[in-house]
Parts: C-alpha cells; structure tokens; sequence
C-alpha cells in the first residue's frame, strides 16, 4: 500500500482548515425604529462587550442547518423569515484563530421579537443606528437603553449589510410583510418602510404604489380599538401580481 506524501496536494490533511461559524442578525421594527437583537459575551474575546447571536458549524450540519439550530438554541424560535445575508472572512477578524462567518438575517414582527426576549432572557433589545443615508452602505452601530455601545468582532459590518439589504430589497420585494403581524393596515405598512429607510414618505403615493404592486389582498375586516375610523386591514396576497 502506497503512503500518501503529507505534502501531497490531494491529501485533505495538507490544507490548513480555518473554523466555520454562522451569525444571526434578528431584526424588527421597534418604536418606529430598526431594532436588533444581540448577546453580552462572557469570554474572550472582547469579553463584556455584545455581539449578534452566533457559533460555529458543526461537522455534521449544513450552513442552513446551523443557522436554525443557533435560532433555536440562542433565539427559542422556529419558523422565522430568515436568508443567507453574506460571508465575512477578512483576516484578523477573530483575534483567536482564522474563522470565516455566514450571516443570516432573520425578520421578525413586533410581537415574535418581543416573544423571542421573553423566551431567552440573554438577549437584549439594541436600536440600529446607521451614520449613511440611502444605500450607501457602512457599517452600523447600536444603542442600548439610549447608550451607544460597541460592538464585538466584525459584528457592525454585518449588522450594516444587512440594513443595506433590507433596504435594497423593499422596493423590490415583499421583505417587508416579515415584519408586521398577519393583518394590518396601511398606515403600519408604511411606518415599516419609513422605518427601515429613515425617511418619512408621502402618504397617498406610497398606498397607491402598495396597492398597484398586487401585494395585499383585503381581509374584510378593520383595526379594532380606533379612536376614530377604524382603518382596513390587509394582509400578504396569496398569489400576488409579479
């Protein structure tokens, strides 16, 4: 029997392996503001600091398979709007070894991110602070309790790709039904967008463009507990219009 050269290009054992890890950006709208959860480590490195939800993928699961189990055991959830966001391997970017991360990013109404901190009390609510406008593009901060704090890693890269995602994607796209409750009205439809582009948008021709998309279809009954005309609600079309 022939020994493989360990030198031998074709011999896994001659390639270095650098560590695999996945990380979660679990995103809402929270008083009118993008919000996002996140953790305070514990260790090293930057023990104290907080960072998106987040670990390594074990030899036996797939990336997908990673970012669910991490949603289970770190989030308590299942079933959330969640897509690959981007792969982050910039050397250096963990000081303890050459790990490369894949970001996901998961939507979650209101009520699921506030189901979600009840069902694991190690994360905390952080306000999503971006210092570009548009899709420029940058890195993102986040405030806890109105304080800035730092985040661990390359986390507000990610956290600033992702904004740029979900911003590139609502004009396009239905992203943004991810975000509401299954039934709701214009007006919380657009407090969505506004949210998310920090800008404030006309009214009658953001419900005009809404409704000629043929993305809402009328559920037949309206908000309850108005002070005033109860307002129509809507939900995401079944078959919506391309």
């Amino acid at each position: 029997m022939t020994e493989i050269n360990p030198k031998d290009p074709r011999d896994p054992a001659a390639y270095e392996r650098p560590s695999v890890a996945v990380d979660l950006v679990l995103m809402s709208i929270v008083d009118a503001a993008p919000a996002v959860l996140v953790m305070r480590r514990a260790d090293p490195p930057f023990a104290g600091q907080w960072a998106l939800p987040g670990g390594f993928v074990r030899i036996d699961e797939s990336l997908d398979e990673a970012a669910r189990r991490i949603l289970r055991d770190k989030a308590r959830m299942d079933g959330a709007y969640v897509e690959q966001l981007y792969t982050f391997g910039a050397l250096g970017r963990d000081p303890r070894t050459r790990v490369i991360t894949t970001a996901y990013l998961a939507l979650l109404s209101a009520d699921s991110f506030a189901a979600a901190l009840r069902a694991a009390p190690a994360l905390k609510l952080a306000k999503v602070l971006t210092a570009w406008t548009g899709e420029a593009g940058g890195p993102a901060g986040v405030a806890i309790e109105g304080a800035a704090a730092p985040l661990a890693f390359d986390h507000a890269d990610i956290l600033g790709t992702a904004m740029l995602r979900l911003r590139g994607k609502l004009d396009y796209s239905n992203v943004a039904f991810a975000l509401l409750p299954e039934a709701f009205t214009l007006r919380e439809l657009q407090d969505i967008y506004e949210a998310v582009l920090g800008v404030t948008l006309n009214k009658p021709a953001f419900r005009r463009r809404m409704l000629d998309k043929g993305w809402l279809e009328a559920t037949g009954a309206r908000e309850s507990g108005a002070s005033f005309r109860p307002a129509e609600l809507f939900r995401r079309a079944i078959n919506p219009r391309q």
